[in-house]
């Protein structure tokens, strides 16, 4: 499906999301990726293959402030 130079990483591999966007719908919340992979604001994706990989962006928690001397 990938025409770039270097070519994009495939939809299985760890780092499907890095590939080139190809459609983005930004007032929706989500992109097309020439891999196939349509990711998702929330940083989930749907794979072509009908898989899902849920968020996985960090998460702010009152400890890692109170360790960083934030709080």
């Amino acid at each position: 499906m990938c025409q770039h130079q270097p070519l994009c990483p495939p939809a299985a591999t760890p780092g499907r999301s890095t590939a080139r966007v190809v459609a983005s719908h930004p007032e929706q919340g989500w992109s097309l990726l020439c891999n196939g992979v349509v990711v998702f604001e929330d940083t989930g994706e749907l794979l072509p293959d009908g898989r899902t990989i849920g968020p996985h962006r960090p998460t702010w928690t009152n400890e890692g402030a109170e360790l960083a001397g934030w709080r």
